[in-house]
């Protein structure tokens, strides 16, 4: 099944000298072309690069970034009619053993996009970094509100495979060239219903370090996926289709936020004037903030059970 589908590596490069060539030589005999993309890295393609056959050299004039490096080796693919991309990154700390293991879905279509998923390897989640692991559980959540794919996790792991008939609908300028590439990527499927299969694999860490801080990480994604989970919840619900969520949101937002800022005002002016607040009071806020609650509830309940899922 392999050799029926045409299947492309794409290799964002910066700053990987020491390790390009023996990533590229790891690489599975049935891959039919690899983009390595030179996002003008100051350490230059080693000339060895050269010799193989299969690879492609794509130089940037400007440096995009990681995601914008791999959307040029997306638009090479579908230049060249693959049917099958991988993203593979150029630091060595991805085993492409797992490369059949990610297309498969693609090839069998009961996928589109296929990665990777460090947290079902529980022997080698216990040696990643206390710091990472935390980080990356919390920041998972909140993708999978974000991006309403709440049965799949590390949406952040860039070792993924894509089918290119799906990259072909997507809207590239709503993809980030930088940190938030692979959220945003998914947050694009998402509309075109493409299925995410999770793929277990360990999390391989080398010499090289991260260029964004933890401390930073809240501060770079908070916004965006605040922005992101806005934007699906308008289009799904309110542009693209109008359904019994739909209206959930529409009663249980105004409630919930009637019921909380009237309960707060009533506290605290009943409280200054040391005197107890009326029944009836007590009562609209109450009512209010439950309801308003229990439509929210509902609501997130349809989103979960709406998530495309792949097929078993």
């Amino acid at each position: 099944m392999l050799e029926k589908s045409k299947i492309a590596v794409v290799i964002p490069y910066y700053n990987a000298a020491k390790h390009i060539k023996h990533v590229v030589g790891k690489l599975p005999d049935f891959i039919d072309a690899i983009y390595v993309v030179d996002d003008c890295s100051p350490e230059p393609l080693p000339n060895v690069l050269t010799e193989n056959t299969k690879i492609v050299i794509i130089k940037n004039k400007t440096n995009l970034g990681v995601g914008g490096a791999t959307k040029e080796g997306f638009k090479k693919a579908i230049t060249d009619s693959m049917d099958i991309v991988v993203k593979l990154d150029a630091d060595d700390q991805m085993d492409t053993s797992f490369i059949p293991a990610l297309v498969e879905p693609l090839m069998s279509k009961t996928a589109e996009y296929a990665k990777g998923n460090r947290f079902r390897d529980f022997k080698s989640l216990n040696k990643m970094p206390f710091v990472r692991k935390a980080g990356n559980l919390i920041l998972s959540f909140l993708v999978k509100a974000a991006t309403g794919y709440w049965n799949n996790f590390d949406p952040t792991n860039g070792f993924f495979a894509i089918n290119v008939n799906t990259l072909k609908q997507l809207e590239f300028t709503n993809i980030s060239n930088r940190y938030y590439f692979e959220t945003s990527l998914i947050a694009e499927l998402y509309f075109q219903e493409a299925r995410i299969k999770d793929i277990s694999m360990p999390a391989i860490y080398g010499d090289e370090t991260s260029s964004m801080s933890v401390w930073k990480m809240p501060f770079v994604f908070l916004p965006r996926l605040c922005k992101t989970f806005i934007k699906r919840i308008v289009k799904s619900y309110f542009l693209y289709d109008f359904n019994m969520s739909s209206v959930y949101l529409l009663l249980g937002i105004p409630l919930f936020l009637f019921g909380f800022t009237y309960g707060l005002y009533t506290w605290w002016f009943y409280s200054s004037k040391a005197i107890f607040a009326p029944t009836g009071t007590i009562m609209l806020v109450t009512l209010t903030i439950i309801l308003g609650f229990q439509l929210l509830l509902q609501a997130i309940h349809y989103d979960i059970t709406k998530a495309p899922k792949p097929v078993k």
